[in-house]
């Protein structure tokens, strides 16, 4: 289904059915296919809400700089559930979409009744780190515009964070590629500008005001960011934390049935 917000067309996939729907958001370069595989399992207990974000997938990339800030694609996340009749969900992010996961739930905190983190993190602490990954980010956004989608994505799949993805069959990894080469320059190119980490507002200060339950995932060989959810369970009160063996950052690619039960466990135990 399509629903327009602010002139633009929002892509918004829905299966399954339940009480509580779960929201998936994918990450950079993504768009709602990569949840696909949990289509099944997850949609027997629950109704699957599953939105390309802005400049991603078969949602509209606009020009305007504006509509891919942070706080924007929370609104425009809210605004899809209001148009929707939902008052809340439980909420699943992954890196670029667990940014924004993160960010609707501090900002929108009645509407979230768990919120599950997948190699996430609440943005830099430091002006000056912000200040080096914008012009990181910029650099990246140029190179999109001069040299092309084919060229960056072939730089993406190289950079070191994915390192891991190079163990899946070669069947999966161009399926990937596939998906990625359809996504919009302009879409990817202000997703960089807009939704970046140096870009976005940092939630480190306010990770104590969540009320949801959180549970953070991360792939024991994605050293990073198995750092940065050891600090931010040092902020959250009600959260828990997952390492999964035998994966980097896209465990839900890398090892999607080990990540499909712990979510599935997660989101059924009301007692958590």
């Amino acid at each position: 289904m399509y629903i327009v917000i602010d002139e633009s067309r929002y892509y918004v996939e829905v299966c399954g059915d339940g009480l509580v729907p779960l929201v998936l958001l994918h990450g950079f370069t993504g768009d709602s296919t990569t949840w696909a595989p949990f289509h099944e399992s997850w949609g027997k207990s629950t109704k699957l809400i599953i939105p390309d974000i802005i400049g991603h997938g078969k949602t509209e990339s606009p020009e305007a700089l504006n509509r891919y800030q942070m706080d924007a694609a929370a609104s425009d996340l809210n605004t899809i559930l209001v148009q929707m009749g939902i008052e809340q969900v439980d909420l699943l992010g992954y890196s670029m979409g667990g940014r924004l996961a993160l960010t609707f739930a501090l900002l929108y905190p009645g509407r979230v009744r768990k919120l599950i983190l997948e190699s996430s993190s609440p943005g830099l602490a430091m002006e000056s780190e912000k200040q080096h990954r914008r012009m990181k980010d910029a650099e990246l956004a140029n190179f999109i515009q001069e040299q092309g989608i084919i060229a960056f994505v072939d730089y993406w799949e190289e950079i070191p964070l994915f390192s891991t993805m190079k163990r899946l069959p070669w069947e999966t990894q161009k399926k990937i590629r596939k998906q990625r080469l359809k996504n919009s320059p302009i879409g990817l190119t202000n997703s960089l500008l807009g939704m970046g980490t140096g870009s976005q507002y940092s939630w480190w200060g306010r990770l104590s005001e969540l009320t949801c339950e959180v549970l953070l995932l991360t792939g024991a060989e994605d050293h990073k960011f198995c750092a940065i959810a050891r600090q931010m369970m040092k902020e959250m009160k009600n959260s828990s934390w997952v390492v999964i063996d035998g994966c980097g950052h896209a465990i839900h690619v890398e090892e999607p049935e080990k990540f499909g039960t712990i979510v599935s466990d997660f989101l059924s135990n009301v007692n958590k």
